[in-house]
């Protein structure tokens, strides 16, 4: 019987890896939201740690843009936080999950970014989250797995699928951003991958290091609205095409979010599936999918 942490519990990710991991048989969990563990207090998250094998890092500072005016305070989370849990997991010899981001990469590939790739963060959010893989990389070399999602949507909190299918009701039309492209990826598939990769780890089939769990293929903002209004019953063509500059936010964006996954080979597992094949799956389950055209 494993005993797995999730940190970050009350958030979108967090409350879909309870709900994952608490029907997987052959282990526990402990599932601790803000209220009950604050990553940035060292003896917190020692207390947290003690006792569990495997321990999931779903708390973050996610406010992109509020992270360029408080580059500190999103850091205490991001960076201080991740490296309170991989000094915890080394003193009591646990694996620990620590989820990232594609923000810790510029956006200005052509192809895929591999996992090896070079990291050069465009804003305060990714230069947050790099420090916390950093210190996974530093502190746990053969126990610490970053890994790193992107546009994640899901049922528990608020994201761009519920948001434009909320607004569906309010507008007629939608101006949404084509000029940066992506991998929308299902927070709860992002949750049975961590629950899969966990478990190999323990197993020793899984290698320490770097992995990309976004869903395959790509897609712009504005493709992934028109998507979901077209699974959704609704006229994609209410969303028109614009570009960021309309859009002008005090965080930069990436232009190309897109992730390599070659390096699930080295743990014998597949890649994720296809955005368009999640999203399907998902609509049913998120609070805005009965979304109808207004009057």
């Amino acid at each position: 019987m494993s005993r797995w942490l999730v940190a970050g519990a009350g958030g979108m990710l967090g409350r879909d890896l309870v709900e994952v991991l608490g029907g997987t048989p052959g282990l526990t969990v402990t599932g601790l939201p803000r209220a009950g563990l604050d990553v940035t207090d060292a003896a917190a998250a020692e207390a947290a740690v003690a006792g569990h094998d495997v321990v999931v890092n779903a708390a973050a500072w996610t406010d992109v843009d509020g992270a360029e005016s408080a580059e500190a305070a999103a850091t205490r989370v991001n960076g201080d936080g991740a490296r309170h849990l991989a000094a915890a997991c080394a003193r009591h010899g646990a694996v620990l999950l620590q989820v990232s981001t594609d923000y810790v990469f510029a956006g200005d590939a052509a192809h895929p970014y591999p996992e090896d790739a070079p990291t050069a963060p465009l804003n305060a959010y990714g230069r947050s989250k790099l420090a916390g893989e950093l210190a996974v990389a530093e502190l746990l070399p053969e126990r610490g797995f970053v890994v790193r999602t992107a546009w994640l949507y899901g049922a528990h909190g608020r994201n761009f699928v519920t948001t434009m299918l909320g607004l569906a009701r309010q507008r007629e039309t939608l101006d949404v951003v084509d000029d940066q492209v992506g991998q929308p990826t299902w927070s709860r598939a992002l949750a049975v991958r961590l629950a899969g990769l966990g478990e190999a780890a323990l197993d020793g089939r899984a290698p320490a290091g770097v992995y990309h769990a976004t869903a395959a293929g790509q897609v712009s903002w504005c493709g992934l609205a028109r998507a979901a209004f077209a699974l959704s019953g609704l006229d994609p063509d209410r969303v028109r095409p614009t570009t960021s500059r309309q859009f002008p936010r005090p965080a930069p964006r990436p232009s190309y979010s897109v992730l390599g996954h070659a390096g699930w080979a080295r743990a014998g597992m597949a890649p994720m599936g296809d955005w368009h094949a999640e999203l399907a799956a998902a609509l049913p389950v998120l609070p805005a999918a009965t979304a109808t055209p207004p009057a």
